[in-house]
């Protein structure tokens, strides 16, 4: 029984694919690692949202659904799996969001490398959504924000943005003020970029594993 049936969490997921994905990590780790530490990443978020049973679940897969990592992940998980469209990460989560509201009343949509990110701010940001908020966000400390929920589409959110900059929040914070959003703020959060941040994780995450 979901505790939010009228609710989906969508994931955005990048094929774990050594030199596309985690390259950041890079010189310290190699391609290879670098990709295996985005699977696990994605493992653990997919596991923790999907086993809490709050809501359905889509992974929304790039560059499509028919990498092997992705039909696992179907398997495993029991989510559906949708393509990411064509864009800029704007076009791309706008896309997502817009085609979730069309079949559920609230929309979450999260990258893979949170692990910040757990079961209560989950309830957290759904709660909100239930109870007439139109945004929620979870900032992080970069300057941008981790989750995005929506109770009805709002594209003006998704353009116009200068992406993986300090500027995310606050231009999008500025955006719901000057729409007139009721807008609700999750706890500061992290996520996983450089070499740094998968050491920190690896202190906090026992399940992710060292690939020194």
């Amino acid at each position: 029984m979901l505790k939010f049936p009228e609710a989906v969490i969508q994931v955005f997921c990048k094929a774990p694919d050594p030199g596309k994905v985690k390259t950041r990590l890079l010189p310290q780790l190699d391609a290879v690692r670098a990709a295996k530490i985005h699977q696990q990443l994605s493992e653990l978020t997919l596991a923790r949202i999907c086993h809490s049973q709050l809501c359905d679940v889509q992974l929304w897969c790039s560059p499509d659904i028919d990498h092997e990592f992705f039909t696992e992940c179907r398997d495993q998980y029991s989510l559906a799996l949708k393509t990411q469209s064509q864009g800029d990460l704007g076009i791309r989560m706008n896309h997502a969001l817009t085609e979730g509201l069309q079949q559920y009343r609230q929309v979450i949509l999260i990258g893979c490398d949170c692990p910040s990110l757990n079961h209560s701010d989950f309830v957290a940001a759904l709660s909100a959504l239930d109870r007439g908020c139109d945004v929620v966000l979870a900032p992080t400390e970069d300057g941008g924000y981790s989750l995005i929920g929506l109770s009805a589409p709002a594209p003006e959110l998704f353009f116009d943005i200068c992406w993986s900059t300090s500027e995310v929040l606050p231009t999008t914070k500025c955006k719901i003020q000057k729409l007139k959003l009721n807008y609700f703020e999750l706890p500061l959060q992290w996520d996983v970029d450089c070499y740094e941040d998968y050491l920190r994780v690896l202190k906090t995450e026992k399940i992710l594993t060292t690939v020194l």
